[in-house]
């Protein structure tokens, strides 16, 4: 009995911890494709020239090998930082700029309508 214990906390913990990396990888995603915009066209930028230097010695297979090094690169960025933060021990729930997993997201202000003089009464009684 109590090795099954032992082992149900094991795989409790180990599903926390994929948990916490799968979260972290779709955060940090998140984040390098919305906040992360202009590096990522100055990365693509480099990527095209480069591809076209690159073009005069592999003709055929230039282009492919820079979107894929672009690509691995930041895949590998990701998935290191989140493999990092999650054996920190750092919990994306704990983190106080990511309150969309809280699921405590109070709105900054109430909307007010031309329209709810008239029919606010009737949503408050």
């Amino acid at each position: 009995m109590q090795l099954t214990d032992k082992n149900n906390w094991h795989q409790v913990d180990t599903l926390a911890i994929l948990k916490s990396f799968l979260i972290w990888s779709f955060t940090l995603t998140v984040c390098l494709l919305v906040v992360g915009f202009p590096l990522i066209v100055l990365m693509m930028t480099i990527g095209a020239l480069l591809a076209v230097v690159l073009h005069s010695v592999l003709p055929v297979s230039s282009v492919l090998l820079v979107a894929g090094s672009i690509i691995g690169l930041n895949l590998f960025a990701v998935l290191i930082s989140s493999g990092l933060l999650t054996a920190k021990g750092i919990h994306p729930q704990e983190v106080s700029w990511l309150r969309w997993l809280h699921g405590e997201d109070k709105p900054a202000h109430t909307s007010v309508y031309a329209a709810c003089p008239l029919t606010c009464e009737l949503f408050r009684s």
